[in-house]
């Protein structure tokens, strides 16, 4: 039997092996597992909805354990629409594990949840010789009216708009996992500043700023901007993204030429991709810029179904999301 490869399953593992075993059907899941869906939805009551979504904490560096632990998950439940309200948290810790890392941990995510008004109603922690780092698993919920609910799907002639933070999880875990390398290209200064950016790998928020403006919204995890063809294929819909209008922070172009990596489908936790009628882009854009969030118009979903990559005057087809080149700076190749 072929093994299965390292990191997040690709869809068409999904769709053999784990879609076709999900249970008993009910008819309080409005949306439940589904390509380019990173959140369920629950009927709740009359008026609204119940989001959830669960997200791993792993192979991040520790002193962002705990910011991780509440934006992952809570990132994927705010770009539906929602305030993440309550939290589910496992922490499973390996021998030795000191004190000193749990209570900064807690403190990062507890600091975090008063930030959004979140509250962590349960979970489970513990020590074990099996694990070799430490690992967490949240699940976020929260409630979002019926008309206000945010869906990853998008009509022709909407604008893709997106915040400027696209490549930047690959370039900060790059600064911690890979400094010696990167010292030939960036100051010690420069390595730190891209240190702690860590605190921008979020879409939280971006969505809840967004929220007024957007048809949908989506977090470019895994795959980064390869997310736009799920949006697609749910959707009926294609896209022209224009290379001249992407915007870079200097220092992550820096590590991305370093490596050679195109920024198109590398992995980018926390870009927001805004779903949003041509009409309101001005005014989404303006409002994330009030809020400290730079964001800029990167292109639009078309009738044409093709997908299109217009860099330097010419055509070609946007790429497909085949390996992360984040995968290769936590071994996951």
């Amino acid at each position: 039997m072929p093994e299965l490869p390292l990191g997040k399953l690709r869809n068409e593992v999904l769709r053999e092996l784990v879609f076709p075993n999900l249970g008993v059907e009910d008819g309080k899941v409005i949306y439940g597992p589904r390509e380019g869906f990173d959140s369920a939805v629950l009927e709740y009551d009359e008026e609204r909805y119940l989001v959830i979504a669960t997200d791993p904490t792993i192979g991040v560096p520790r002193e962002a354990f705990g910011f991780f632990t509440y934006h992952f998950a809570s990132s994927d439940v705010a770009v539906f629409g929602a305030r993440p309200r309550w939290l589910v948290v496992d922490l499973l810790l390996p021998p030795r594990t000191s004190k000193g890392f749990l209570r900064e941990a807690m403190k990062a995510l507890n600091d975090e949840c008063r930030r959004y008004g979140s509250f962590i109603i349960g979970g489970h922690t513990g020590v074990y010789p099996g694990v070799s780092e430490p690992i967490s698993t949240t699940t976020a919920m929260g409630l979002v009216g019926k008309d206000e609910l945010k869906l990853p799907l998008a009509r022709a002639g909407d604008k893709i708009v997106v915040t400027a933070k696209v490549g930047l999880e690959f370039a900060v875990s790059a600064a911690y996992f890979r400094e010696r390398e990167l010292l030939g290209v960036l100051s010690k200064k420069e390595i730190m500043r891209l240190k702690r950016s860590f605190y921008f790998e979020t879409a939280v928020p971006d969505a809840l700023v967004a929220k007024p403006f957007v048809r949908g919204m989506h977090d470019a995890t895994e795959g980064g901007l390869t997310a736009l063809h799920e949006i697609a294929d749910n959707s009926g819909v294609g896209f022209r993204v224009y290379a001249e209008k992407l915007h870079l922070d200097p220092l992550v172009k820096k590590v991305l030429d370093f490596y050679g990596v195109e920024p198109w489908s590398v992995s980018s936790t926390g870009t927001l991709i805004a779903i949003t009628p041509p009409e309101n882009v001005d005014s989404l854009i303006a409002e994330l810029i009030k809020n400290g969030i730079l964001a800029f118009e990167l292109g639009e979903f078309t009738e044409d179904k093709e997908r299109v990559l217009v860099e330097n005057g010419e055509e070609r087809p946007f790429p497909e999301f085949s390996k992360d080149p984040y995968a290769g700076l936590y071994g996951l190749t």
